[in-house]
């Protein structure tokens, strides 16, 4: 194991540093993705699928070689939507992308509106959209693009307009739409004995980083759904650090950094991290000592050493030297160029010419690597007084 490590390098940290990268953001999809119990059964198959390889059990991994072929079809099918949403969480992460963020007064009034339709059981779904874009979640509706305020919010959630059954969305300081029909979700545990308006909010909830507040008219409750959560809130103050802490994640300030944006994600998906980290290690420790070797050639110069004084190099036959070396594909493709010499000494020559036998102890080249040939293996020397 310590020599494996000993043998580390900076292509080597940079690979697990890439793998690691990735497994987390797989790993945090995973908790997120709505059918990750059949997740499980596809990583149990992978882990029989290895240890039956290791086995050499031929029978079982020709079965399970063709089993994984449909099983890999199948999944495509069955998570294509939260395929979609991890490639588009991976784009907006990239771009950074933000929601405006609406004022400090439209917060609050909101929430105080959300308790006082509670109060007078009148049902109402808000959606407060995050980063992620809902257009392909979002049915029907009317598109308004007015500005929020108490009178229009009260008007669109009345049981005699058209749109009240629907979910009102808000970006900023605006009402895009109204009397949107939102995906339902399926998690009973989570919306218990609630209505269809829970099941619409838990829905998009679960399909993107939206933050919807439900109004139940039949218990005068509010709620919010939130990453695949549906929790009650007792206060309006409540509702309204629910709302901060949203606006937090999904709207930024110009003075913001990326790095900062970076770092808080760190903090809140660090066990995620360190879970990552581990199995790039792992896999990394699983497939160094058994990367194959390679063979490639390279056309190494001749460089003349330690020349008597008074006689200069008249001609060299080749100047160059093509030599096979061994080693692993990636070591062969990334050495440098400048780390190949063949050091000739001429000390030993007198004035004239003649033949000389290239030693691979001549070769300067990575340690990595090792000589399997030379072609040709002599070069033809001549000096001349000056």
């Amino acid at each position: 194991m310590g020599s494996i490590f000993g043998a580390l390098r900076i292509v080597d940290v940079l690979d697990i540093a890439i793998v690691a990268g990735l497994l987390w953001v797989l790993i945090a999809w995973v908790r997120e993705a709505r059918a990750r119990i059949a997740l499980g059964g596809v990583f149990a198959i992978a882990m029989l699928f290895w240890t039956a390889e290791w086995l050499d059990l031929r029978l079982t991994t020709t079965l399970l070689q063709g089993f994984i072929a449909v099983a890999a079809l199948v999944l495509v099918v069955v998570f294509q939507d939260d395929l979609r949403r991890l490639f588009e969480s991976i784009t907006v992460l990239v771009i950074r992308n933000a929601s405006p963020r609406p004022t400090t007064d439209l917060l609050d009034e909101l929430a105080e509106l959300s308790f006082s339709l509670a109060h007078r059981r009148i049902g109402a779904l808000f959606v407060l959209p995050g980063r992620e874009p809902l257009d392909r979640l979002l049915e029907g509706g009317f598109f308004l693009d007015g500005r929020v305020s108490d009178p229009l919010l009260r008007s669109l959630v009345d049981p005699g307009t058209p749109g009240h059954d629907g979910a009102i969305v808000i970006r900023g300081g605006k009402v895009m739409r109204f009397g949107v029909h939102l995906p339902l979700s399926t998690e009973w545990s989570e919306i218990g004995g609630s209505g269809t308006r829970h099941a619409a909010a838990l829905g998009l909830a679960e399909r993107s980083d939206a933050l919807c507040i439900v109004v139940s008219e039949e218990r005068g409750e509010v709620s919010i759904a939130w990453r695949a959560r549906l929790e009650r809130v007792a206060s309006a103050a409540d509702l309204r650090a629910r709302l901060e802490a949203f606006l937090r994640r999904t709207s930024h300030r110009r003075r913001e950094s990326w790095l900062k944006g970076y770092l808080a994600l760190s903090r809140e998906r660090w066990r995620e991290g360190i879970v990552a980290g581990c199995l790039a290690t792992g896999f990394w420790l699983y497939s160094a000592p058994r990367e194959s070797l390679d063979r490639g050639f390279k056309v190494v110069p001749v460089v003349i050493d330690n020349l008597p004084d008074g006689f200069r190099v008249a001609s060299i036959d080749p100047p160059a030297i093509e030599i096979e070396f061994e080693g692993r594909a990636r070591d062969l493709m990334m050495a440098p160029t400048g780390d190949f010499q063949i050091h000739v000494d001429a000390d030993r020559m007198a004035a004239g010419q003649g033949s000389l036998t290239i030693d691979h102890h001549q070769v300067e080249h990575p340690p990595e690597l090792r000589i399997v040939g030379l072609d040709p293996p002599q070069i033809r020397l001549e000096l001349r007084p000056l």
